[in-house]
């Protein structure tokens, strides 16, 4: 990924937005209604990821061009930026929560507990604009 600048991070946001509000789109009311292998938890399941995984590779340029060093893995990338007083302790945590939980959908589909997505769609779109707006403060 190039040096992160203004406009590079404004088109971060613009993905991380339209993926989220694809998930608002499908995302029914209630975690019971929202069952596996439908169209509805394919998009919200999808775009989910796609929004997390914008958000871990911003995290991941940010803390390299900081000077933060490599993180040895997605969750220790908003580790890394919380021990530098970048990042808010507990959204970090909560964003390390996220990557593993892109990490289980990359990695185990059809295993996925539709209550824990749909928990996550309805509670996780606001930690991933937190961090895009954290993110924002910090480039230049």
């Amino acid at each position: 990924m190039p040096a992160l600048d203004r406009q590079i991070l404004a088109e971060r946001v613009a993905t991380v937005e339209r993926h989220l509000g694809r998930v608002a789109e499908r995302l029914p009311a209630r975690a019971d209604e929202l069952r596996p292998v439908t169209d509805a938890s394919d998009a919200v399941i999808l775009h989910l990821w796609q929004a997390v995984q914008v958000v871990i590779d911003l995290a991941v340029a940010l803390c390299v061009q900081r000077n933060h060093g490599t993180p040895s893995s997605y969750a220790d990338a908003f580790d890394r930026l919380a021990v530098a007083g970048e990042l808010d302790r507990a959204l970090a945590m909560r964003l390390a929560k996220a990557a593993g939980f892109r990490n289980l959908i990359a990695h185990a589909y059809e295993r996925v507990d539709m209550a824990r997505v749909h928990e996550a769609a309805s509670s996780g779109p606001a930690d991933l604009r937190a961090f895009m707006r954290q993110a924002r403060d910090l480039v230049g």
